[in-house]
């Protein structure tokens, strides 16, 4: 996966209409194209989730004391962007309609049932 960072710099993270031709213009089953994209949003969901993780994991400190509570101000800036990132089914849906998608059907045999 590229830099998911650099990708959504320029992404709007608001919800648009998106014209159902442009969808089904190439695989002709309106189901099949939101399967592809439920399955990159979910990958993309994990991927920032580990991400993040493991970012914040670098400042966590380990203290007994539950009354020693510090704001680490790189912690709340990290958090702050990943919380500005357009949600991943948004992020999957423009890398379908802009082809940088690749799938694949694993049942051979379905595929040619449907030609």
């Amino acid at each position: 996966m590229k830099d998911i960072k650099s990708k959504v710099q320029n992404l709007n993270p608001s919800i648009q209409p998106r014209n159902m031709e442009n969808l089904i213009s190439d695989h002709k089953n309106i189901y099949e194209t939101l399967v592809v994209i439920t399955k990159r949003a979910k990958q993309v969901n994990v991927d920032l989730k580990k991400e993040l993780y493991q970012k914040l994991e670098e400042f966590a400190e380990t203290s007994d004391a539950i009354e020693e509570i510090h704001e680490n101000k790189e912690q709340i800036e990290i958090s702050k962007f990943y919380e500005r990132i357009p949600n991943p089914v948004i992020i999957s849906m423009d890398e379908f309609l802009n082809e940088e998608i690749h799938f694949r059907y694993t049942d051979k045999k379905r595929f040619q049932d449907e030609d």
